[in-house]
Formats: structure tokens, C-alpha cells, sequence
């Protein structure tokens, strides 16, 4: 019985396992104009910024000669659907001042919409890390996705997709300035072995202020490390009268004497090389003459 999972094959083709004529030659019958009015994104679309400077070119080319692919849309309610796919070609056509938008539509389980979108905006690359990070954080929590099917359907290599969700274990705030472009996900990386989360913040907003390169933060990172690992509490220097004692005592019994004091107790140690010594010393200590 062959027991290779399924789900990688159906996520490597994406889009396509559910709508096979998409990228090919599409009959102009299952093609419709509609309003675009009636149309609204899918709120659960994995990319949360898109590239104004792009959608203007788009919508110049709009205005221009047409949307040349339909985008692919599921009903909701009567005259009403949601985006499955082509949310830049329906951001553009409102910029150009089109009423409609050729189309196609598909009644496909919303479960499967989710994923389809997850896995396009994965393969396409335009997705910046933070919005990666989260699509595969949701592939693998809500469709059981493992990481090597995420690798084989995404065309990224294993440590790839760990180190990507590895930035979502950021300080909330550094991990914002990531997605605003603000830092780099190279900084976000080095970021991450400080484990104290105000001191992400900290050197991020120095990153952002002094332009410090990925390297100089690893640097910076290394040092809070060893600075953590070889820091020991200072020692309290000795009451002079403690010394004093110390030495007297050092005296008396020939041997070294230290003297340790708490809050409320304190502690005598005297220090013996051998049982003859020994002896010497608790006779000293006993005698009654």
C-alpha cells in the first residue's frame, strides 16, 4: 500500500489542482463580467500590503487594453463573491475606474480557498517574511502541512521555512517593523539570539536609527551572549574589622582563617593541612589553662 502523503502533490500544483484550465487556454463561455461592486476580498488573503507602485502599473496597462485574465471568484450570497484569486487585477481596475471585471466563478469549499491562497502567494514570492512566516504557521497549525510538504509545494529548502518562522518568535514590536520594511529579515534573525525581548526592541530601533548593517547586530548579539555567560556577581569587600580578626586569629593558630558575615549570622573557617595540625588547633581551642 503506498502511503506518500497526497496533500504535497495537491500543494505543489497550487491554484491549478482546483481550477485546471486557469494558467491554459480558457473556454469564453465560462467567462462573466461582473460588477465590482459585488466583488469583496477574501479577508483571510495571507498578503496584508500590496505594492502601490505595481497596482498603478497594472492599472495603466487596464486602462490601456483590459484585464487579460479573469480572476476567479466563489458566490456568497445572491450577485455577491469573494475573491479566490486576482486581488492586485481587482485593486487595479478600480484605480483605472472599471464598473466590472471579466471572471470566473467557482462554488469551492472555502477550507480549500484558504489553503489555495496560502500556497499562490507562497509560490509567486511577493509575500514579505512576516506575511510568509504566517502563511506557513496557518498551513501547518490549521491543514496538518509538515515542513518538507511545505518545501516541496513552495520550492524553498527546509531550514528556509524554519528560519522564517523562527521570526515569529520576535518581540511584537520588532516583528512589525519587519513587515514594514523597516528592518531586514537578516536583522530579525540575529534579533533572535537575545533572548530578552526589551532588548530586541532596543537594538532594533538602534538598527533603525544608526542604519547598522546584519553583521555589526550579530556582533552586538554575540556580545550580550558572552557578556551573559561570563558575568559573576562582584564580590563585597571585607569589613576592615573583619580583616583585622582574620588576621589575629591567623596568628593564634598558625594557619590561614576566614571569616564570613551574614545578616544576621557569620561563619569562622580555619583551615588545617593534616590531622597533626588538627589536633594543635583544638588544643588551643580546649585549653582550660
Amino acid at each position: 500500500m503506498d502511503n506518500t502523503p497526497r496533500r504535497s502533490k495537491r500543494l505543489g500544483k497550487g491554484l491549478s489542482a482546483l481550477i485546471p484550465d486557469i494558467n491554459e487556454e480558457i473556454d469564453k463561455k465560462d467567462i462573466v463580467q461582473v460588477k465590482l461592486s459585488n466583488i469583496r476580498p477574501n479577508k483571510n488573503q495571507p498578503r496584508k500590503e500590496f505594492d502601490q507602485d505595481k497596482i498603478k502599473a497594472l492599472s495603466d496597462s487596464i486602462k490601456s487594453i483590459g484585464v487579460l485574465q479573469p480572476i476567479v471568484l466563489k458566490p456568497t450570497d445572491e450577485d455577491n463573491y469573494m475573491i479566490i484569486a486576482g486581488e492586485r487585477r481587482y485593486r487595479a481596475s478600480i484605480m483605472a475606474g472599471k464598473e466590472d471585471i471579466p471572471a470566473i466563478i467557482k462554488d469551492i469549499p472555502v477550507k480549500d480557498i484558504m489553503e489555495i491562497a496560502l500556497i499562490e502567494n507562497l509560490q509567486r514570492e511577493d509575500l514579505n517574511a512576516i506575511e510568509e512566516a504566517l502563511a506557513y504557521k496557518s498551513l501547518i497549525e490549521n491543514y496538518k502541512v509538515t515542513q518538507e510538504e511545505l518545501s516541496e509545494a513552495v520550492g524553498k529548502s527546509r531550514p528556509h521555512i524554519t528560519n522564517t518562522l523562527r521570526l515569529l518568535n520576535l518581540q511584537r514590536k520588532v516583528i512589525k517593523m519587519i513587515e514594514n520594511g523597516e528592518i531586514t529579515p537578516g536583522h530579525g534573525k540575529a534579533l533572535l539570539r537575545i533572548e530578552n525581548h526589551d532588548k530586541q526592541l532596543e537594538i532594533a530601533n538602534r538598527i533603525v536609527s544608526e542604519d547598522l548593517s546584519v553583521r555589526i547586530v550579530e556582533e552586538i548579539a554575540k556580545n550580550i551572549l558572552e557578556d551573559k555567560q561570563i558575568k559573576k556577581p562582584e564580590k563585597k569587600e571585607k569589613d576592615i574589622y573583619i580583616i583585622d580578626a582574620e588576621e589575629r586569629l591567623s596568628n593564634i593558630f598558625g594557619t590561614q582563617v576566614s571569616i564570613s558575615k551574614g545578616k544576621k549570622k557569620g561563619k569562622i573557617e580555619i583551615v588545617y593541612n593534616n590531622e597533626e595540625e588538627l589536633n594543635e588547633i583544638l588544643s588551643m581551642i580546649m585549653d582550660e589553662d
